[in-house]
């Protein structure tokens, strides 16, 4: 069976409608962090289980304290390791994870390193620069990973 994981950051307090659409019938969501305001976590916890990290524009804010800078959701057999800057990853990672999310350069990425696949899905909030606005979704079949990305018309 496989298992459908959306990926959403740097909504910067604006979580637009068309990314809510875009991440519903996911059976997971993980938030790569600059949320913004904590009624976007309440939001995506509405749609399926979230895991979240805080990112460098979220430290300032009292909610945002128990938010934590790391984390790892487990689907199965595959981890998948979320902080918000790429930079602070660790060099090396327990071997069951096989995807890396991060967000915060507000740029769509994806890179293999070492077998692992890292994933930037872009930002879902506001505009910057000339950038697309974007989420995306893991498609997960055991340890066999794809990802869409998905450019919301706004």
């Amino acid at each position: 069976m496989v298992v459908k994981v959306g990926l959403i950051s740097d909504t910067h307090g604006l979580l637009r409608p068309q990314a809510v659409e875009a991440l519903r019938g996911c059976d997971y969501l993980i938030h790569g962090g600059d949320i913004g305001k904590p009624e976007i976590l309440d939001a995506l916890r509405e749609i399926a289980p979230l895991t979240v990290v805080r990112g460098n524009n979220d430290t300032d804010d009292a909610w945002a304290a128990d938010v934590p800078f790391e984390a790892v959701l487990r689907v199965g057999a595959l981890g998948i390791y979320v902080t918000h800057i790429l930079a602070d990853v660790p060099e090396t990672l327990p071997p069951d994870i096989g995807v890396v999310v991060t967000g915060h350069s507000h740029k769509p990425l994806q890179q293999t390193r070492h077998g692992v696949l890292f994933i930037n899905p872009g930002s879902a909030g506001p505009r910057r620069f000339k950038l697309p606005i974007t989420v995306g979704v893991l498609h997960i079949d055991g340890r066999n990973v794809r990802w869409d990305l998905v450019e919301l018309q706004v």
